[in-house]
């Protein structure tokens, strides 16, 4: 029986639109909806596409193209992080009415010695708001923790781990921290499965939504995909664009990625009955503690 819409399951896919979808990405939209569709939950299409510089044009078409190409169907309307921007900045001014942020002059040359963690340089030293600056949320010296699904129990002290982070870019961007928050807020996510390479990520969010006083989602960070040198398949490693030529073959392989172990039988299967053995047959456990699945060359999806 499907849940009130209160607490029904909802989760979502937010690709940014700066190139089409590859396997890896088309293997992270799968689970996500296949999770949502196993909870009889809807599952939302959003495309992230605040970072204006590295959207490419006609990419976001081509992504809504190839996702219902293999029967990804989304609910609601697809929403797009562009016609929010007030939304961002009402949250900003509130965490600045709360003297929770500060400028930031510093450039990416001053904080190469320390990539990994931020060390307060602006934090007390209030620069001239005519400088080019961004826009920091001073972080307490505390634990955040939160339980996901797939990897266990997570801990992360911001301070000492992060330090202060962004959350809007010296261009004026609203930084990808805080619009995930407003935009899920809004939409009523209450599940999010997305990439591993994200869960390091996501303490910091889960201190966003303490502090603007919502529950976080329950979180389900999946095993990337990796090529044979180890490299996360992406459209920065050049990853091939995913085509919809062949769809049942990609859809059984990435459900063999998923370690659902789809019977053999199913091999020149319909779109329509893959996605119906996965929705029926979905094991998220199988992915447990795994952050990474290698990936054969092939070059028929």
């Amino acid at each position: 029986m499907a849940q009130p819409d209160s607490v029904r399951y909802s989760g979502r896919f937010a690709p940014s639109p700066t190139g089409p979808l590859h396997l890896g990405s088309l293997y992270t939209a799968l689970a996500s909806f296949l999770d949502a569709r196993s909870h009889g939950g809807r599952w939302l299409l959003r495309i992230d596409d605040l970072d204006t510089p590295r959207n490419v044009a006609g990419a976001a078409e081509r992504i809504i193209d190839t996702l219902f190409g293999f029967g990804l169907q989304w609910d609601d309307d697809i929403d797009f992080q562009s016609q929010h921007l007030d939304e961002y900045a009402a949250a900003i001014e509130r965490l600045r009415e709360r003297g929770l942020i500060y400028r930031c002059i510093c450039s990416r040359a001053k904080l190469a010695d320390s990539p990994d963690r931020y060390p307060g340089y602006c934090r007390n030293q209030n620069p001239d708001p005519s400088q080019a600056h961004a826009l920091r949320l001073a972080c307490p010296n505390q634990d955040i923790r939160f339980i996901d699904r797939l990897q266990g129990p997570m801990r992360q002290n911001l301070a000492k781990q992060v330090g202060d982070f962004v959350v809007l870019r010296k261009d004026r961007i609203f930084a990808y921290q805080l619009a995930v928050i407003v935009d899920d807020c809004r939409q009523g996510v209450n599940h999010v499965v997305r990439g591993y390479d994200l869960l390091d990520s996501t303490p910091r969010q889960c201190y966003l939504y303490q502090l603007f006083g919502q529950a976080p989602p329950t979180y389900a960070h999946i095993p990337v995909i990796v090529d044979g040198k180890g490299q996360k398949l992406s459209k920065q490693s050049r990853a091939a664009a995913v085509s919809t030529h062949s769809g049942a073959r990609t859809l059984y392989r990435l459900l063999c990625l998923l370690n659902q172990a789809p019977p053999p039988s199913l091999r020149n299967a319909s779109i329509a009955d893959l996605l119906d053995w996965g929705i029926r047959h979905w094991q998220p456990a199988q992915l447990s503690g795994v952050a990474r699945i290698s990936q054969p060359v092939a070059h028929d999806y």
